[in-house]
């Protein structure tokens, strides 16, 4: 078993109450819109991490983190990108890569708007954790927490952090 951590679009912003949610997992998977080198640093101070950059990221991060994560954990092939698209209506890039690779879950960012579902077309778990940041249109900071066990994930829980505007 794997327990993971998913937070995304911190912009900047990483909220306390991380460190106690993320406290027994294994590592932490960043979908983009990082912010500052500071974030991630903490982050991976913390536990593993895995983070792609966002649209909003400067070259520091750029130069760190890649457009697109691509790795297995316990045989289920993992897809992390910031700007994926909808589901069902993934860009270009996106598209090709899913075509190509095959994922079982892909992680995005971008939207700020939580989403947990099985593609239907191509049957992996998307998965956006929405925005832990205080930046946005989002109305509540949410991170996502959740296992693989057997190849497949479980136990997934969407945690909310605080409204938009309170910071802890």
């Amino acid at each position: 078993m794997t327990r993971i951590g998913i937070i995304s679009d911190t912009h900047g912003y990483l909220d306390e109450q991380v460190f106690e949610y993320f406290k027994d997992v294994d590592m932490i998977w960043h979908g983009g819109d990082i912010g500052t080198p500071e974030v991630t640093d903490r982050l991976k101070k913390f536990k593993p991490l895995i983070a792609v950059h966002g649209n909003i990221d400067g070259h520091e991060l750029r130069a760190e983190f890649p457009q697109d994560q691509l790795f297995k954990i316990e045989d289920c092939k993992i897809l992390i990108t910031h700007i994926a698209g909808a589901v069902g209506k993934y860009n270009t890039h996106v598209n090709a890569l899913i075509t190509r690779e095959k994922p079982d879950i892909l992680v995005c960012g971008h939207s700020h708007i939580v989403k947990v579902m099985k593609d239907p077309k191509y049957g992996f778990l998307h998965i956006n954790p929405g925005a832990a940041g205080v930046y946005g249109f989002h109305k509540v900071r949410t991170i996502i927490r959740f296992s693989i066990e057997n190849n497949k994930p479980q136990k997934m829980e969407l945690i909310e952090l605080s409204l938009r505007g309170k910071i802890s």
